[in-house]
């Protein structure tokens, strides 16, 4: 049966019920969404007639961080109890299955999520009643996710830092280290590459290193008290710089690892990201830069906002045109008046003619493009400036 790869609650046949299972609809969804419909069936074996009062399923979530919880999730549904004025419900020997289906909340949902201080959970539980016996449970995580788009345009905005440390102690100082550092938008998703454009320059005498991370950081607010906890989760190391030097990354990449999506919305718990691009200075103090991150859930699309900003600079690279060309342009000289016909016979040899080739009806098979020397021709005219008597009968063709 498909639903025994769900889960199982197993008891010896002595306890009148073999297992007890819980399964999706559809196991291969990953996460669910405000808005949607969970599915299954809870699934029962008995080995011999089994009495209960009821059989309900259980939906929760919540948001714990230490002793404050904020509740998000709270559905109960009856899948099996005794008709009225009955106290129990026999189910005979063998295999049962109660199919259920509820609907999440319409408000945003908050990611799931655990931390080092606390945890966003939500599962789906089926309980069993029984008479002079525990209660028997099957439980099972349902993950949730709120989705964030990286599309908006607070997400698309370019994010930009620019610092500068003294390298030295009191009066000792051997110069300054500077740092410029950009991403091109604030918002990405897991698994994209993102592309660092930063410049450093060292004007101290000591040899550098640049670096960039990405930092995640936990926030619990609990009794009143807040706990923060911060870790790296993926990170680049550039070149040495000498003193005297420079180095540009120009679109340097660092790939997002699969991480938790930003969570922004709840009251308690908070997970931010940060791009940090730093120097590591020898006997100094590091100098860091820290560009606010986003990680989303619906990917960019390339579309909103971008174009605005490629337009824009696109206007702007193609503004030297106007620095180059005069408002009137002027007209070509006349052909005739800078090259003669000395010397044009002079540079343009003529055609060699094939062995055993007579007469005008044999053509050159290769056509010879000349080095380019003079002005270009007059515009063109209907109206021939130098008029012949004589009538031009003979055919021409073009050998491609």
């Amino acid at each position: 049966m498909g639903g025994e790869a769900g889960s199982r609650a197993a008891v010896g046949c002595e306890g009148r019920v073999k297992s007890l299972g819980l399964v999706f609809e559809d196991e291969r969804k990953g996460c669910y969404s405000s808005g949607e419909t969970v599915a299954g069936h809870v699934l029962l074996e008995a080995c011999e007639p089994v009495a209960l009062r009821a059989l309900r399923l259980e939906a929760q979530g919540r948001a714990t961080a230490a002793a404050s919880q904020v509740e998000y999730l709270n559905v109960r549904l009856s899948l099996r109890e005794p008709e009225a004025g009955e106290g129990v419900v026999l189910l005979q020997p063998g295999k049962h299955e109660f199919p259920f289906r509820f609907q999440l909340p319409s408000e945003p949902l908050v990611t799931s999520f655990t931390g080092k201080y606390g945890s966003i959970q939500y599962c789906v539980r089926a309980v069993l009643e029984r008479p002079k016996v525990p209660d028997q449970s099957v439980r099972r995580e349902l993950q949730v996710v709120s989705h964030v788009d990286v599309n908006t345009p607070a997400l698309l905005t370019p994010v930009l830092k620019t610092q500068e440390k003294m390298v030295g102690c009191w009066f000792f100082t051997s110069g300054p280290v500077s740092l410029s550092a950009k991403i091109e938008r604030k918002g990405y998703c897991n698994g994209e590459a993102i592309p660092i454009y930063a410049e450093i320059e060292n004007c101290s005498s000591r040899l550098i290193v640049p670096k960039a991370a990405i930092f995640q950081t936990q926030t619990y607010l609990a009794s009143g008290k807040t706990k923060t906890f911060r870790h790296m989760v993926a990170n680049v190391r550039g070149n040495h710089i000498a003193s005297g030097s420079t180095d540009i990354w120009n679109g340097k990449t660092l790939k997002i690892p699969p991480v938790t999506p930003s969570i922004l919305d709840c009251c308690i718990i908070r997970v931010d990201y940060s791009l940090a691009v730093y120097i590591h200075i020898p006997g100094a103090k590091k100098l860091m830069l820290e560009l606010p991150l986003v990680i989303g859930t619906i990917p960019y699309n390339g579309f909103g906002s971008r174009n605005s900003s490629i337009a824009s600079q696109f206007s702007m690279d193609m503004s030297w045109l106007t620095l180059t060309l005069p408002e009137q342009p002027e007209a070509p000289p006349n052909y005739a008046d800078v090259v003669s016909e000395e010397e044009f016979s002079r540079h343009i040899p003529p055609y060699p003619q094939p062995p055993g080739c007579e007469g005008e009806a044999c053509y050159p098979m290769l056509a010879c493009i000349q080095e380019f020397r003079f002005q270009p021709p007059p515009l063109y005219s209907e109206v021939d400036p130098h008029p012949s008597d004589i009538e031009e009968t003979q055919p021409v063709s073009f050998i491609l």
